[in-house]
């Protein structure tokens, strides 16, 4: 859209945008995943509304290089079809894997899952790119189309008789009288864990992704790193991001409860990542002397730490509280980290802008920004302090953690 059809940065940007600001609703779907007999459906349903979106977003930017008004009309159709079938999609697996993986086991689910995500970015990119050489929108189209059928064909294989039928509480939850969305969400927000762990989310994701459009510029002006070295930069963090997801997910269980260990880790990440935030608050005073790469593969680092960490513990928390309100908590939670992930880049560079008006330095406004992100992680790490407190408060809350963590001798054994 910024090359071919020359069009402002702006553009794209609000498309993408759009998609996280659609997933406020996902408290809505994971609502309706509950109330349903299965989640199943819920997922594919997500996934048929991901793939129309990704081929409809092709088809937008291919009709607007004739009609701008049109391609891009189709364009905002698309990109909100995307955030309702990221929404759908993601809700109901996070609250199928909340009820259907033993509790000792979440920390590797969740480090699975979010590897999985990146290991299909990197496939996508790796076999799709070449074949949009020499670049066409006949090709994009086309590219487009071939990914999203994949992607689709695939999860329907993945999610052939993976739901295993309820039994037991699950059963009679399911046999309630129907509640009102609205209903459900104000009992959900009147949880006290779920409430703080909704502000954790959103303080952390928001701490997390506000860097994400101003490091490669900050190591380009002032480091001095050409283009091709800032993008090694990058890949050098998500390195440190991979490195701590497999660590979480190898050790996450390690010290006691799940819960309490999960917990212990995203501590441990936030306070980590924002050490690593305060390094680079330094190296804008420092200039390029300072350890840059180390100090950006530690922030990676612990921010796969704290990601992992913070999904597990999603997982392990959507159980705690009364009724089958699964779908509904995760839903809740992941409207908070859409919300703040799409705030984050745009805050970051926001302040950037707005740090240089006041000084004519080129490092400062990174460091000012760097620094209230640090600031913000220890923020979340207290929350996520205040969340174990609640659970530990909460005599019915713990009974609940303390049964997950037992053996599965009831059910076979089954995991």
């Amino acid at each position: 859209m910024t090359i071919e059809l020359s069009l402002a940065a702006s553009i794209p940007g609000g498309l993408i945008a759009l998609h996280y600001a659609v997933q406020v609703l996902r408290p809505r779907w994971g609502h309706g995943s509950d109330m349903g007999g299965r989640r199943t459906p819920w997922i594919i349903g997500g996934m048929a509304a991901l793939a129309a979106g990704g081929v409809l977003a092709a088809l937008g930017t291919a009709w607007a290089a004739n009609d701008r008004l049109a391609g891009l009309s189709l364009s905002v159709l698309a990109f909100a079809l995307i955030g309702v079938g990221v929404g759908a999609a993601g809700t109901s697996l996070l609250a199928l894997l909340a009820e259907q993986v033993d509790a000792r086991r979440r920390p590797a689910a969740a480090a699975i899952v979010w590897i999985m995500m990146i290991v299909g970015f990197v496939i996508t990119a790796g076999t799709a790119g070449p074949f949009l050489d020499p670049f066409s929108f006949e090709r994009l189209v086309t590219v487009a189309f071939v990914v999203s059928l994949a992607a689709f064909a695939v999860t329907l294989g993945a999610l052939h008789r993976l739901e295993r039928p309820r039994t037991g509480a699950a059963h009679a939850t399911a046999g309630e009288a129907p509640q009102s969305f609205r209903a459900a969400l104000a009992e959900v927000w009147r949880e006290p864990q779920a409430r703080r762990f909704t502000i954790f989310v959103f303080g952390s994701m928001l701490a997390y992704s506000a860097q994400d459009l101003i490091l490669e510029p900050f190591a380009g002006l002032v480091f001095g790193l050409s283009p091709g070295e800032t993008t090694s930069l990058s890949g050098l963090q998500h390195a440190g991001v991979l490195l701590g997801m497999v660590l979480v997910g190898a050790l996450g269980g390690v010290g006691g409860g799940v819960s309490g260990a999960l917990n212990r880790w995203a501590v441990g990440g936030c306070f980590g990542s924002a050490l690593a935030l305060a390094g680079l608050t330094l190296a804008a005073v420092a200039g390029p002397g300072w350890p840059l790469r180390p100090n950006v593969f530690l922030l990676g680092f612990f921010n796969g730490v704290f990601a992992v960490a913070a999904i597990g513990s999603m997982m392990s928390l959507a159980d705690n509280g009364a009724g089958r309100r699964q779908g509904t908590r995760v839903g809740l939670w992941g409207a908070a980290q859409g919300v703040a992930f799409g705030l984050g880049g745009f805050v970051g560079a926001v302040g950037v802008d707005l740090c240089r008006l006041v000084t004519p330095s080129q490092a400062a406004p990174f460091g000012a920004v760097f620094a209230a992100e640090a600031v913000l992680f220890v923020v979340s790490a207290h929350l996520a302090l205040k969340v174990n407190a609640t659970l530990r408060q909460c005599p019915v809350m713990a009974v609940a953690t303390v049964d997950l963590v037992q053996p599965a001798a009831a059910s076979g054994g089954r995991s």
